[in-house]
């Protein structure tokens, strides 16, 4: 899980920072969320990228006002059901989705427990991935040091740490958005790795 003193600062930050780290933890996840549902032909894909804009817009304090009281429950209504669908990918999917809902909560009431709860669910999914791909021979106390070894978890906890970095920065507001927006876009390619170019 995080480290204690990165759990610390994260509830030293103040409500806007709060929404932004959701805010760029959706967007990192969001790649999982957006190959899934053109694979699948599931869900509104361009409404929810369309509420992810939303919500770094209103941090910005610019564009068209969102009333996301409302789009909780679209957002909700594009969580896969993992019953119905038997394939790894809808896992991610769905971490992406309750990622964004989580975002859109922090940003109506900020809840740093709810943010810390979703960094540590984006860990999770990466963990999960990697486990996915290992040898099933090695032993447990192998896994666990491939795991945390491994070049995706690195990637992982370093964006984690860059986030709280760039909050604590005293950068102008829109700057650290900007930066924050960049950083998790992560040139398209999602905290597992994944690019949803066509």
């Amino acid at each position: 899980m995080s480290e204690p003193r990165v759990d610390k600062e994260f509830y030293d930050l103040k409500d806007w920072q709060l929404a932004a780290y959701c805010a760029a933890m959706s967007e990192r996840m969001f790649p999982n969320f957006a190959l899934f549902a053109r694979l699948m032909e599931f869900g509104e894909l361009a409404k929810m990228r369309q509420i992810l804009d939303g919500v770094w817009d209103h941090l910005n304090n610019s564009g068209a006002k969102m009333n996301f009281d409302v789009q909780l429950d679209n957002v909700e209504a594009n969580m896969p059901d993992l019953d119905k669908f038997d394939m790894y990918g809808a896992s991610p999917a769905l971490d992406a989705i309750v990622a964004l809902f989580s975002t859109l909560n922090t940003v109506l009431s900020a809840d740093a427990g709810e943010v810390l709860n979703v960094s540590n669910m984006s860990r999770e999914s990466v963990a999960t991935f990697i486990e996915m791909n290992a040898d099933d021979q090695i032993s447990d106390e192998e896994l666990v040091r491939y795991i945390n070894t491994h070049d995706l978890m690195i990637q992982e906890d370093d964006f984690h740490a860059d986030i709280i970095e760039i909050l604590q920065d005293d950068l102008p507001r829109r700057e650290a958005l900007a930066e924050l927006r960049e950083l998790a876009h992560n040139g398209g390619y999602s905290n597992l790795g994944i690019c949803d170019s066509e």
